[in-house]
């Protein structure tokens, strides 16, 4: 495909993020929108890797009402877009093991709730009694919502790609962005393996390689790559219809039902920061072992695939939106695990911001880049 020599925004980053932007933009009447994915298809770098799943169960107000926003834009997908996106709503059901964790879910649960939100607090028998295949002898506690589940992140990057080309938008995969020119304080011109693009108007949204994208246009974030990973069964008949999507908190290891097998993975505590991808055998046994604990189902299960993605991780584990000392220069990234269930507001939030200058349909402006110079964190706890 042919490379404009202009465009009104240049959206770097051809995921969930990058992809709803661009959609909520020409629906808004922008015109001249190019969008620049490195890899040769959409959606197949951090969005393509992740587990899917999608939750109003976090431990802030501010993630809380995102998914508010964000996730009803799921559930509509098909009717709004025409793609349909396969919203599994199996719910999240989130199991403590320790007093520490107790205290917190009653917490969050009660914000929750109090925000709308009807996630239920589960005694440890509950939750023991929902999940006959799996052993937490130790569970003192957990949360449970019907409407959180699993969707297919394909189809909503997809999707959206598809619904904004019909509005104009150029959206061009194999164009790795090289450079970015910066003039007097103004972006200039974004450079690419497949030429230049003059604009004013640029929005990251790169995820794990935000700050690389940053750092071209001379801009310092704080956005670390970090590698997560997780494997697939065969099928297993005694897994029912209606499992949920499991969290044992305190190891960070999560189950949820893929096909007719089950979908797991677990966070690598050591894990240094870098752009490897590939997966670390050594760390998928412990994350068996970590597995077959849980659910002794899982040791005569086989392996059916296996792959490892990039969190875009941030101090506080919530994003950045919004604007920087560049002029024309705007973010959206670090979410830090939970981009993908965001990614549908998210794409809308910075058409308002771009076009309004404000955010509308949720006030996010806490989340902007100066809080970490300027000590404004919100921490994340519900993040694995």
């Amino acid at each position: 495909m042919n490379i404009p020599n202009t465009a009104d925004i240049v959206i770097i980053g051809g995921g969930v993020m990058g992809a709803s932007a661009a959609y909520h933009l020409a629906q808004r009447g922008l015109k001249n929108i190019v969008l620049l994915e490195k890899e040769n298809f959409f959606g197949t770098g951090a969005t393509g890797r992740c587990a899917g799943g999608v939750r109003y169960q976090f431990s802030t107000e501010i993630n809380v009402k995102l998914s508010i926003e964000s996730l009803p834009m799921i559930e509509r997908f098909k009717e709004e877009i025409g793609q349909d996106v396969s919203y599994r709503q199996c719910g999240y059901l989130l199991v403590a093991s320790n007093e520490k964790e107790v205290a917190m879910f009653k917490h969050n649960v009660e914000m929750q709730n109090k925000l709308g939100v009807k996630t239920q607090l589960l005694s440890g028998d509950e939750v023991r009694a929902r999940l006959p295949l799996m052993k937490f002898d130790d569970a003192l506690a957990g949360t449970f919502n019907q409407k959180d589940g699993t969707v297919d992140p394909n189809s909503v990057v997809m999707g959206y790609i598809t619904a904004a080309q019909k509005m104009g938008v150029q959206a061009i995969s194999g164009a790795e962005v090289t450079g970015i020119t910066v003039s007097g304080g103004n972006v200039e011109e974004v450079q690419t393996s497949l030429g230049g693009i003059k604009t004013r108007m640029i929005l990251n949204a790169a995820g794990p390689w935000s700050g690389q994208i940053s750092n071209m246009a001379g801009i310092q974030i704080p956005v670390i790559p970090l590698r997560r990973q997780m494997f697939t069964t065969n099928p297993l008949k005694e897994v029912p219809e209606d499992f949920p999507f499991v969290i044992d908190f305190a190891k960070s290891l999560y189950f949820h039902r893929e096909g007719e097998g089950l979908l797991i993975g677990m966070s690598n505590q050591a894990e240094k920061p870098g752009f490897d991808q590939n997966v670390d055998e050594d760390f998928e046994l412990v994350n068996l072992e970590a597995a077959i604990e849980r659910m002794p189902l899982v040791e005569k299960a086989s392996r059916a695939s296996h792959w490892a993605g990039l969190y875009e991780v941030t101090p506080d584990a919530h994003p950045i939106y919004g604007g920087t000392d560049v002029n024309g220069f705007t973010l959206c990234t670090g979410f830090s695990g939970h981009g993908f269930m965001h990614g549908p507001i998210s794409g809308k939030l910075m058409s308002e911001f771009i076009l309004d200058g404000k955010f509308s349909s949720v006030d996010v402006s806490m989340l902007d880049l100066k809080r970490f110079e300027e000590g404004r964190l919100i921490q994340e706890y519900n993040v694995v």
